[in-house]
């Protein structure tokens, strides 16, 4: 089956400004390019995949339009601007002129106000996304989960909203709790998709196991259903705690008993529609 991987960075390492890269992640400490994933997206039956801005700048942005200019299985990038700027419309007029730019995202969870999505200014700057036809990723932690449910209703439920990496739910800890009844919230909109991503990361590093994760894509097949979910491999930060290929056999594993068209979605059809691919 081919896929897409809705999730995934590139970087020049800068080790002051890729400081979120710490010592005991050590694996990554270095760039990280096209030619560099190429040959992994091959050998899992990847045929594209979206990639997602990590520095919080227009050289970000820029920066990865021009990787995708330049190699085809780039099928889209989620950039950043700044959405409080009061001529936010001027810069999403000018991104609107790369095609390959499907969306947008802020790295919500290292605000130190949770309540930072609610701020006026910031709500004005994602709402005017829907003009241009930008989705939007929700990075974010359990924490901010309370503040996400009452951001949504600013919205109409036409514009695109999808979360990072399941809000990066405490697997280590086997926590469960508030984050299974905050996602039932979350999954009654229906503009809004989940990624299958970034869990490894969020488990324990060395000694994770597939069925760790078998509460909480259960649970997201059960609240957003297959036709909301997506494959990503949040690589290359997944190297830290496991291989491309591991990322794609333990959700393989885990979708295994649904049908043909539940699995294509959620690894490739979903992707697609979301991003306008």
């Amino acid at each position: 089956m081919k896929r897409i991987d809705s999730h995934q960075h590139f970087w020049n390492y800068d080790a002051v400004r890729d400081a979120w890269i710490t010592d005991d992640m050590s694996v990554i400490q270095r760039n990280f390019l096209p030619a560099d994933l190429e040959g992994l997206l091959l050998a899992n039956e990847v045929e594209g995949c979206v990639a997602v801005q990590a520095d919080q700048s227009e050289q970000e942005t820029d920066f990865l339009l021009e990787l995708a200019r330049q190699s085809p299985f780039i099928k889209g990038v989620v950039g950043w601007v700044d959405l409080k700027n009061v001529h936010i419309e001027e810069r999403l007029a000018h991104y609107s002129l790369f095609p390959k730019l499907k969306g947008f995202r802020h790295v919500l969870q290292g605000e130190a106000d949770p309540q930072f999505m609610l701020s006026p200014s910031f709500i004005r700057g994602v709402a005017a996304l829907y003009k241009f036809d930008f989705s939007y990723d929700i990075l974010v932690k359990p924490k901010q989960l309370p503040a996400v449910i009452k951001f949504l209703p600013h919205f109409d439920n036409e514009q695109r909203f999808v979360i990072d990496h399941l809000a990066k739910p405490y697997i280590a800890a086997r926590k469960t709790e508030p984050w299974a009844t905050e996602m039932s919230a979350l999954a009654r909109h229906p503009n809004l998709y989940c990624k299958l991503s970034g869990m490894v990361t969020e488990a324990s590093w060395k000694h994770w196991k597939t069925d760790d994760f078998s509460f909480y894509i259960n649970h997201l097949l059960e609240t957003f259903g297959p036709n909301r979910l997506m494959f990503g491999s949040d690589w290359p930060v997944c190297l830290v705690a496991g291989q491309y290929e591991q990322i794609v056999d333990l959700l393989d594993k885990h979708l295994s008993s649904l049908t043909s068209a539940e699995q294509e979605a959620i690894w490739r059809k979903n992707a697609e529609e979301f991003y306008n691919l």
